[in-house]
């Protein structure tokens, strides 16, 4: 199967799955139980998605300046600040750990 092939399956596969979800009845996905594990399963995605594009580099763990900026974004989210101030000072966190020579 040559790449192309694959990416091709993919998409109709997605598709698919796509158009199956048109099929459920609202009535379904109206249920207290349903609507609460969609919920949970956003935040469970993004936070996976948070770990690995923070720690990950390739097969292996990394931990670099990207995790004391992380936890500096997640006091300031804690704290109720703007998003622009988050992003700013997590960037500016990670900038200047880089610069000091102190994470790689």
């Amino acid at each position: 199967m040559s790449l192309w092939s694959a990416i091709l399956l993919a998409a109709l596969i997605c598709l698919a799955l796509k158009a199956a979800g048109y099929l459920v009845p609202p009535k379904v996905l109206e249920a207290p139980r349903p609507a609460r594990i969609s919920d949970l399963l956003t935040v469970a995605l993004l936070a996976a998605l948070v770990a690995v594009q923070t720690l990950g580099a390739g097969q292996a763990i990394t931990v670099d300046a990207r995790v004391p900026a992380l936890l500096v974004a997640a006091g300031l989210l804690w704290l109720r600040q703007s998003f622009l101030v988050v992003v700013i000072a997590a960037a500016l966190t990670a900038a200047l750990l880089r610069l000091w020579g102190l994470a790689a």
